[in-house]
C-alpha cells in the first residue's frame, strides 16, 4: 500500500486468542475473537464510539471509521481532544448494530437482539500525507461506496487540519445475540402475557438535494445504487 509508514505497521494484527480485556465472562456461547466474525460485524456499519481516558475522565466519541485490511481508522479536527490524547495511547473502539428489541412475560428477561465488536490497542497518529488520504479514502468508501471517486478530495490544507488515528485488529471479541425471548419454558411461559422480537433496522429515506444546489444536478449513480440496492447488508435497509 502506496505511503505506509512506521505508525501503520504498528498497528497491524489480526483478532486471534482472547486477553484478560477481551475474554467473553458472561454469555460466552455469544461470542467470538474469530477475525471473520469481527469483520462482518464492522463491515455491516460506519458508526464507532471511541473511548479514551481525558485528564483522567473517560470520554466516548461518537464518530466515523472505516476499515482497511486489518486496520481501522479513526478522523476528526485537529482540535479534537479525544484525538489528541488517542494518539500512542490505549483506546477502546466499539461499534454496535441493533437488531431487534426482545420482550419477554418478565421485565427481567427483556433483552435486545445486536451485533457488537470492542476493539482495544494503542492507537497511533498518521502523519504522512499518502496514508492520511489512504485512512480518508477507506472512511468515504465505508460511509457510501463511490463517494470519494465522485467528491472533490482534501486539499493539503484540508489534510493538515485533519487528524487521522489507526488502530490494529489484534485485541478484539464480538458479541452476538439473536432469537427470542428464553422464558418460554420456564414458570413465566403459562403466562398470558405476549412475547417475541420486535426487528429493527437502520433506514434510508428519499435523498434531500441540499439547499440552492442547481436542479440540473442529479443524483449521482452511486447513491442512486446505494439506495436502490436489492440486498443490503444485515442492519442496513435502502429505500429510494
Amino acid at each position: 500500500m502506496a505511503g505506509e509508514g512506521a505508525a501503520t505497521e504498528r498497528a497491524k494484527g489480526g483478532s486471534g486468542a482472547p486477553t484478560e480485556r477481551t475474554r467473553l465472562r458472561r454469555f460466552p456461547e455469544q461470542g467470538s475473537h474469530e477475525r471473520a466474525a469481527l469483520e462482518a460485524v464492522l463491515d455491516a456499519g460506519f458508526l464507532c464510539h471511541l473511548g479514551v481516558v481525558v485528564d483522567g475522565w473517560p470520554m466516548v466519541v461518537p464518530t466515523t471509521y472505516g476499515r482497511a485490511g486489518d486496520r481501522l481508522y479513526v478522523h476528526g479536527s485537529v482540535a479534537s481532544q479525544s484525538l489528541r490524547r488517542a494518539r500512542s495511547n490505549p483506546v477502546c473502539v466499539t461499534v454496535t448494530h441493533l437488531d431487534g428489541i426482545v420482550l419477554a412475560r418478565s421485565v427481567f428477561n427483556e433483552a435486545a437482539n445486536y451485533r457488537a465488536a470492542m476493539i482495544y490497542g494503542e492507537a497511533q497518529a498518521l502523519r504522512d500525507p499518502d496514508e492520511k488520504l489512504v485512512a480518508l479514502r477507506a472512511i468515504s468508501e465505508q460511509v457510501l461506496p463511490g463517494q470519494w471517486d465522485y467528491a472533490r478530495a482534501p486539499t493539503a490544507a484540508e489534510l493538515a487540519q485533519t487528524t487521522v488515528v489507526v488502530l490494529g485488529l489484534a485485541e478484539a471479541s464480538v458479541k452476538v445475540r439473536a432469537g427470542p425471548p428464553d422464558d418460554g419454558d420456564g414458570p413465566d411461559g403459562l403466562l398470558s402475557l405476549w412475547a417475541g422480537e420486535l426487528p429493527a433496522r437502520m433506514v434510508y429515506g428519499p435523498a434531500r438535494p441540499a439547499p440552492g444546489l442547481d436542479s440540473s444536478i442529479a443524483l449521482p449513480p452511486h447513491v442512486r445504487d446505494w439506495l436502490d440496492h436489492p440486498t443490503p447488508p444485515p442492519g442496513h435497509d435502502r429505500l429510494g
